[in-house]
């Protein structure tokens, strides 16, 4: 359960005496005020009654009666993801690594791209890949699109995927496209940015992973990370690290979102701790 509500006295004991009344034990729970004015919070609970099915619009009930919002998952289902790629194949392969070793709670089914180089990773990883050309904007989303629908997708993944989404396009994933890219080097945009980074003689190199907004790189940021360089740094030793970087924020920001561990508030996001629970 993920709340989110206008932050008064009592809120936790009222969930947490619901879940009690009707027979779910509480895993985690973790809660975050914010200004004195907004309260979050996010349980981990498990049933063991035959009356804990009737929880569910309660609570929901009960987050209108706090003027504010419940979104309530089940763990045990798992969300289907669909990568979208074009040249750069660093994150797509430790994403999809990762589903292979079980690190997800996610299915990835499908891997669509704007060009045909990574035509391999179907091949490798035993999933569906799908070259669909961009020199139609409107087709290539068009198309793009129904092969999500039609593979269940909930979660689109920009994993390196260089092209900027229609307004459209993210209409059809409210909150739920993650996009990946190097925000430590923001006076550097366009091609190479890591030989210009070089050239201006950078000292810390990272990267963000937020939710993909009409506003391009503006989204609610969900994980980010940096690392030092030094004059010793050549451009393509700080590209590989600036990989290492993107690969790794983008897990964790795709991980918290199937874990259900992301509010957004505003323009802003609170993530909240792993679970820390082997499930």
């Amino acid at each position: 359960m993920l709340l989110a509500c206008p932050d008064r006295p009592g809120i936790v004991a009222a969930v947490t005496e619901r879940l009690l009344a009707r027979g779910w034990n509480i895993l985690s729970l973790e809660q975050h005020v914010e200004g004195k004015k907004w309260f979050f919070m996010r349980v981990l609970a498990e049933a063991s009654d035959p009356e804990a099915d009737r929880v569910g619009a309660e609570l929901l009930a009960l987050g209108e009666r706090l003027d504010g919002t419940v979104r309530l998952h089940d763990p045990q289902q798992r969300m289907r993801i669909g990568l979208l790629v074009t040249r750069e194949p660093a994150c797509a392969v430790d994403l999809l690594v990762r589903g292979r070793l079980g690190q997800l709670p996610g299915v990835i089914p499908v891997v669509v791209s704007n060009r045909p180089e990574l035509a391999w990773l179907g091949e490798t990883f035993d999933v569906g890949f799908h070259h669909i050309p961009d020199d139609d904007r409107s087709e290539h989303e068009r198309r793009t699109l129904e092969l999500l629908e039609l593979s269940g997708v909930e979660l689109v993944v920009l994993a390196r995927y260089m092209k900027v989404l229609s307004a459209d396009f993210l209409r059809h994933y409210p909150n739920a496209v993650i996009n990946i890219h190097h925000s430590f080097l923001p006076s550097f945009k366009g091609a190479h940015p890591y030989q210009q980074a070089w050239e201006r003689g950078v000292k810390v190199i990272g990267a963000t992973a937020h939710y993909a907004t009409v506003d391009l790189d503006e989204g609610p940021i969900i994980s980010q990370d940096v690392a030092p360089v030094t004059h010793q740094h050549s451009a393509v030793m700080m590209a590989d690290s600036g990989r290492d970087i993107e690969r790794r924020v983008l897990a964790q920001a795709v991980l918290a979102h199937l874990e259900h561990r992301i509010i957004i508030h505003e323009r802003r996001t609170i993530v909240f701790h792993p679970d820390g629970l082997d499930r």
